[in-house]
């Protein structure tokens, strides 16, 4: 995007419009105490094209590029995108910098929407699904409160380790400065969460999973929601990785409560961690509890289809106290294109790229065993699995970087117990060739 600076004239102008006379004057309600006092240590400005050249070596000094083959997933996807995305997606009627809900005004942003909700909630297997949340973490902190507003005089939620550390860690934010316990599943030796322990704590509000989990293992949702509602909890499923449930049965028919999680692999190029969308769906008895917005179809006075907002229990739309979120706007781009891509590939396209993703991890699987290597969980993955090798791996890591593969995560830093082992991630981008180029270096 290019930077257009105020000509003087304008700024006088502009000025001129409110009664101000300077720019200093226009932030004259800021109190002194407030202000930053002395100049600031900066470079001395540059033209356009030496700009451009400056951001060109701080892109060139960079470890991973866009020319870097990268088997690392853990919450962020690298998956094709079609080349009609860009296209439509760049049409103006479509790219807004906000987005307007006036029915009046504003039918195409609301019937995109209503399209998005109908396809997120069929993907999910829900009854309804919102406007979307600010990503999947948000979505997921979202999904525990509203837990809790469902469970009145409850005070606790449980969430399992396998879900991502850092959607754990915004759980922990929005719910510290709160009156309510966050309790952590363990993991078990087959890479599941343990919800035994459940039946012996009291005033469980919502318990929250995630499947595919961090290490890529697929939850038994079946059994755990049983073992979930038996405790009288809601059944909550997060996921990182919509793509799975192309191949997976949705949580819907696994009996899950309130499904939210991530969209960035619907058509969103990884762009350093965002923007992207947290998708969100319940089942149709908590709508009312549910954040965020919801478009419904209607009909307008002359009996012609039409859309409009009906739900929208946020802080700005109605009292702060009564309000279910404070979030304050759906993520309309970034929903808009997860829309055409879901609709782009409809759902015999989605199961085959599943497929595509499974078995290329399988493949990848299968050679790293073959190789000695060790698949440290033995319960069925999607995408990405962890690894432990048979000898040290951070020399070959170091190696395979250096010709431009980053192989894998190193997972020490989110979970002590396994320090060593790698989380590996292979989706439709990473060719055979690449795998076979890893698996070359290990040594059996």
């Amino acid at each position: 995007m290019r930077y257009l600076p105020h000509t003087d004239e304008e700024i006088r102008a502009m000025l001129d419009v409110i009664g101000r006379k300077s720019l200093e004057e226009l932030f004259c309600s800021v109190p002194d105490h407030c202000r930053y006092e002395g100049t600031m240590d900066l470079p001395e400005p540059l033209n356009e094209w030496s700009l451009t050249d400056h951001f060109s070596e701080l892109a060139e000094a960079m470890k991973v590029t866009h020319k870097n083959k990268v088997l690392i997933g853990a919450g962020s996807y690298h998956h094709n995108i079609p080349v009609t995305l860009g296209t439509l997606m760049a049409r103006s009627e479509f790219l807004t910098a906000y987005t307007p809900y006036q029915p009046e005004m504003a039918q195409g942003t609301l019937q995109g929407i209503y399209e998005y909700q109908t396809l997120t909630a069929r993907l999910l297997g829900m009854d309804v699904a919102n406007a979307s949340m600010y990503d999947g973490a948000s979505a997921l902190a979202e999904a525990l409160l509203m837990g809790l507003r469902i469970g009145k005089k409850k005070t606790k939620v449980a969430v399992s380790a396998a879900i991502h550390p850092h959607y754990r860690e915004v759980v922990r934010t929005y719910l510290q400065p709160t009156d309510h316990e966050v309790i952590e599943l363990p993991v078990g030796k087959d890479g599941r969460t343990d919800v035994s322990g459940l039946a012996g704590i009291e005033g469980v509000a919502a318990v929250a999973v995630q499947s595919p989990n961090f290490f890529g293992v697929i939850e038994d949702l079946t059994t755990l929601g049983r073992v979930i509602h038996e405790a009288g909890a809601l059944f909550i499923t997060s996921f990182t990785e919509p793509l799975a449930y192309g191949l997976c049965k949705n949580p819907g028919e696994c009996g899950a409560d309130i499904v939210c999680g991530e969209g960035q692999s619907f058509g969103l190029a990884r762009s350093f961690g965002g923007a992207a969308l947290g998708m969100f769906a319940c089942r149709d008895q908590f709508t009312r509890n549910m954040p965020g917005r919801l478009v419904g179809e209607t009909t307008d006075i002359e009996g012609k289809r039409g859309f409009v907002l009906t739900l929208s229990t946020r802080e700005q739309h109605i009292r702060r106290e009564k309000a279910t979120s404070n979030i304050c706007s759906n993520q309309g781009i970034c929903t808009l294109t997860a829309a055409m891509y879901m609709a782009s590939l409809g759902g015999s396209g989605l199961r085959e790229l599943a497929r595509a993703n499974y078995d290329r991890a399988e493949y990848f699987k299968s050679q790293l065993i073959r190789k000695g290597a060790r698949i440290v969980f033995d319960s069925p993955t999607f995408n990405e699995f962890v690894v432990e090798f048979g000898t040290d791996f951070e020399p070959i890591y170091k190696k395979l970087l250096a010709r431009k593969i980053v192989a894998g995560l190193e997972l020490g830093r989110f979970y002590p117990e396994l320090a060593g082992k790698y989380l590996f991630c292979v989706t439709e981008t990473v060719a055979r060739e690449v795998i076979d180029a890893v698996v070359a270096e290990v040594k059996p």
